[in-house]
């Protein structure tokens, strides 16, 4: 019993260190951040083993903060990992597995991979669809990144349906006045403008 309580007890500690490291995160404190992912990630790790889905968790909040400062090199081998458990704990149709290629499609992206993006983002459209209907903020996000990416190499006609409906899911979810709401108005925005089509813009 005592050995339950404090595997509890660990797991609890590794989640607030977790929560901690968010905090550091958003506040920009990303030194601060570092330590306390990789301590709560290897308490996860010790209590509940190496392929346990909090271990996924771990893996990939650490991996966010190395892509918030553009450290993608560091960033990409820790969301594998990540997807990897998470494929492996939950099945290959789980929505935590859609947002893990969703992140890992993003590094890419950032990178200007576009060629290892493109399916990943695909993958991750038609889980979240296929789970969650379409109508879900994941999967207004997704078409979002998918917009995104082709955006960035200049297929602005293939890009500019996947703004609209991303726009569309996120008005009908969260309302007009969200920030995502902006962000997706300022998307269109931009596209317009690259196309020269500053009426509309």
């Amino acid at each position: 019993r005592w050995e339950k309580t404090r595997g509890r007890d660990q797991v609890d500690g590794a989640a607030s260190l977790n929560n901690l490291a968010l905090r550091c995160k958003r506040q920009g404190q990303y030194t601060q951040a570092e330590p306390l992912y990789r301590r709560s990630r290897a308490i996860w790790e010790k209590a509940a083993g190496p392929d346990h889905p909090d271990v996924a968790v771990g893996l990939n909040n650490l991996a966010g903060l190395y892509y918030a400062q553009a450290h993608y090199s560091q960033a990409e081998p820790l969301y594998k990992r990540s997807l990897s458990i998470l494929e492996k704990a939950l099945g290959p149709d789980h929505p935590d597995v859609a947002k893990g290629l969703n992140n890992l499609a993003e590094i890419y992206t950032a990178e200007g991979n576009f060629t290892l993006a493109k399916p990943l983002f695909k993958r991750a459209l038609a889980i979240s669809e296929k789970a969650l209907g379409p109508y879900h903020p994941d999967v207004a996000t997704t078409l979002n990144n998918l917009g995104h990416l082709y955006y960035a190499q200049g297929n602005y006609v293939v890009a500019k349906p996947f703004f609209e409906r991303s726009l569309a899911i996120w008005e009908k979810t969260v309302g007009p006045d969200h920030p995502h709401v902006a962000l997706s108005l300022n998307n269109l925005a931009a596209l317009y403008q690259a196309q020269d089509q500053y009426s509309e813009a």
